[in-house]
């Protein structure tokens, strides 16, 4: 492999695994039947006029499967944080006592956690996309570097056959994350 083609390679390696990692964090968002603290990680505070991610304002806890706990860092912003965890769109309703919130989950009926493997579809067609339009992308530059540096036609077809095993191998994974998920959230 010629050291110019396979610095392509190595920057799709890198664009795909960005890619399963935006994939990890889509997936902690989804309710998967056990409390974890990861599901309120998408949500900002206002706090003082900022927004300001939940994790830096309190400490959020799983005491148990079906209850996270919220314990603001300053007790003065405690209504904003119940505020910001009600207006999120994950259809929690938190329970303020004063210094602690308490955010039972209420068990998944069989309706919501279909609903919830469409959406965990949805997400792992988001990456594979994004992993295709990286080869396509990838496939293109290697073509350009082969014609304008005049390297040989041979190493195009060696790196964009390289390109394919990577591309397949990341596409597999994809399928590997969403399996498990679809497993976690069906299972009561």
């Amino acid at each position: 492999m010629i050291p110019e083609l396979q610095e392509h390679l190595d920057q799709a390696t890198l664009q795909m695994e960005d890619a399963l990692a935006f994939l990890k964090r889509e997936f902690n968002h989804i309710r998967a039947g056990k409390a974890s603290p990861l599901l309120l990680d998408g949500i900002k505070v206002d706090y003082y006029g900022t927004q300001t991610p939940l994790n830096q304002l309190a400490n959020i806890s799983a005491p148990d499967p079906r209850l996270l706990t919220v314990e603001p860092f300053d007790k003065s912003s405690i209504k904003e944080i119940e505020k910001a965890i009600m207006s999120s769109g994950l259809g929690l309703n938190p329970n303020n006592d004063g210094t602690l919130i308490r955010i039972p989950l209420p068990v998944l009926s069989e309706e919501r956690r279909k609903e919830l493997v469409k959406v965990s579809r949805d997400k792992a067609e988001q990456a594979r996309v994004s992993i295709r339009n990286n080869r396509r992308e990838l496939k293109d530059t290697i073509k350009d570097r082969v014609k304008n540096d005049s390297l040989p036609e041979d190493s195009r077809f060696t790196a964009e056959s390289e390109l394919q095993k990577i591309t397949d191998s990341y596409i597999s994974k994809v399928e590997q994350m969403l399996k498990d998920k679809e497993e976690e959230i069906m299972t009561v």
